[in-house]
């Protein structure tokens, strides 16, 4: 008897393991009230390395060439977003859903802070709340019209990530790391599971590559030799960004000021999302 006998279609509820079956598409749409186009997820495969900074950089960029932007802050248990942003207000709910804070560029944001009563209350939710918060963020948040959204993921591997990539529809994931001597195990953690999920990877973003003394502009590399190129080419991705250890930018994310931050250095990683895909 062939596998395909019988067969009536419902993968799902079939347990022959024959060569029609097709992996289930889990992506929930967006709400009623959402137009998104791209969707980029940031992300890590550890804590520390400036993954909330790159998100809010790349989110001022896009917006300031005239884009509409929004960030989806799926870290959840540390939520950094809304203070980067300056935004300290409780998000409101109307007939439509859910509705996102416009930071002072009109940048569209939610995040779990936005909800708590008080936003430094810790988060102490098991793993499937968060998962459901984060679906519940991409499906009854009226988003309106948004041209990029950037998804600033947890750091890891864990139940997020995992939620993230297999609910949203996630067009490609900017990895970023900095230049200590974990970095190809980190990279590599988040560039297989993406290939894991089949997600693309558009490129690598160094976050504190070197300080560039202010008296002759030499760059000093404070955490060691920057291995991004090595790592990038073998696993045949670009490197978009070397970013510096910046004390005006970690200034301007502590005043609640990321906008008014410089954006040069993320212009290629910005670039390279505009044209990926195409």
């Amino acid at each position: 008897m062939s596998e395909t006998q019988g067969c009536t279609g419902n993968c799902e509820s079939c347990s022959a393991n024959c060569d029609s079956k097709q992996p289930q598409d889990l992506h929930i749409p967006s709400g009623e009230f959402s137009d998104i186009g791209k969707v980029i997820a940031v992300v890590s495969g550890k804590g520390g390395v400036g993954k909330s900074t790159v998100t809010s950089l790349l989110a001022s960029a896009v917006q300031s060439q005239g884009f509409s932007a929004a960030v989806l802050d799926a870290d959840v248990t540390g939520p950094s977003i809304p203070q980067a942003f300056g935004i300290h207000q409780k998000a409101q709910a109307d007939e439509t859903g859910l509705l996102p804070i416009e930071t002072k560029t009109g940048i569209k944001i939610m995040s779990v802070n936005l909800l708590l009563e008080d936003e430094e209350s810790p988060v102490v939710w098991r793993g499937p709340v968060i998962s459901g918060v984060i679906q519940q963020f991409w499906k009854d948040v009226a988003w309106g019209v948004v041209d990029y959204m950037f998804v600033d993921m947890p750091p890891g591997t864990g139940d997020v990530p995992l939620t993230v990539f297999q609910s949203l529809p996630v067009d490609g994931i900017i990895v970023v790391t900095t230049p200590q001597d974990l970095v190809k195990m980190i990279v590599k953690k988040a560039y297989n599971m993406a290939g894991l999920m089949d997600i693309p990877v558009i490129g690598l973003v160094e976050n504190m590559s070197y300080v560039s003394c202010p008296d002759c502009g030499k760059k000093i590399e404070i955490f060691g030799e920057s291995k991004a190129e090595a790592v990038a080419a073998e696993l045949g991705v670009p490197v978009l960004a070397k970013l510096p250890v910046d004390p005006v930018t970690a200034s301007l994310i502590d005043k609640g000021a990321v906008e008014l931050a410089d954006t040069d250095g993320v212009m290629q990683a910005v670039e390279a999302i505009k044209n990926f895909g195409k």
